[in-house]
């Protein structure tokens, strides 16, 4: 089935899946692809057509903090705010999991929200969905303690790979969980003791 067809809002218009194919550009990316950079111009926004993708925001003293994942059928609504207002972005955009991404130009995407009553309502719901996940990750980051993140965070993405195996470093979760490496290594210790986890070189299998 086309990508498209699958997501909800879009299933009543043939018409507009048909125009998002013909002025999209759709381009493949492997894992580690940086798609956006902060304070870069935003000329399209993205639609996920196949695998991952996360979007992060990165602190003066190189730390990064994970925002939400974008998953097949998802745009991100930060790089559609952004040129919909023409700033530049506030975010870091990377492929998570080999990706297939529609790049909708921004000067169609007035011209669908007017003629496409489907299309607001899509941005409307990951608005709302993105909103969600923001306000779990103030509340993570304010009041649960970090072995917690770390291990929601582990759970997330065994969910999105439909794989308890991760090929992840130690760096990398600690980046996503804006913390540093060592505290995320004696974490994962932790886990592996209490019987949560297995550790591997740069794998780590979940147990639970």
């Amino acid at each position: 089935m086309n990508p498209l067809q699958e997501i909800s809002e879009f299933k009543t218009s043939p018409e507009l899946i048909a125009k998002l194919y013909e002025f999209g550009i759709q381009k493949n990316y492997k894992a580690g692809s940086v798609i956006l950079n902060e304070n870069s111009h935003i000329r399209s926004i993205p639609i996920v057509t196949k695998g991952v993708m996360k979007v992060f925001r990165m602190e003066d003293d190189g730390r990064e903090i994970l925002l939400y994942y974008i998953k097949a059928g998802e745009s991100c609504i930060m790089s559609f705010l952004g040129g919909m207002h023409n700033e530049t972005s506030k975010v870091k955009a990377e492929v998570e999991e080999d990706a297939e991404i529609l790049f909708l130009p921004m000067e169609k995407v007035s011209l669908f929200i007017k003629d496409y009553p489907q299309w607001l309502d899509y941005i409307f719901r990951l608005y709302h969905k993105r909103f969600e996940e923001l306000l779990d990750i103030v509340n993570a980051i304010a009041f649960k303690k970090v072995d917690e993140r770390l291990l929601n965070l582990l759970q997330k993405k065994v969910e999105m790979t439909h794989s308890k195996t991760l090929s992840i470093t130690h760096e990398q979760l600690a980046n996503e969980l804006g913390t540093a490496r060592v505290v995320v290594s004696r974490l994962l210790k932790q886990l592996e003791e209490s019987g949560e986890l297995i550790l591997g070189r740069n794998k780590i299998q979940l147990l639970k």
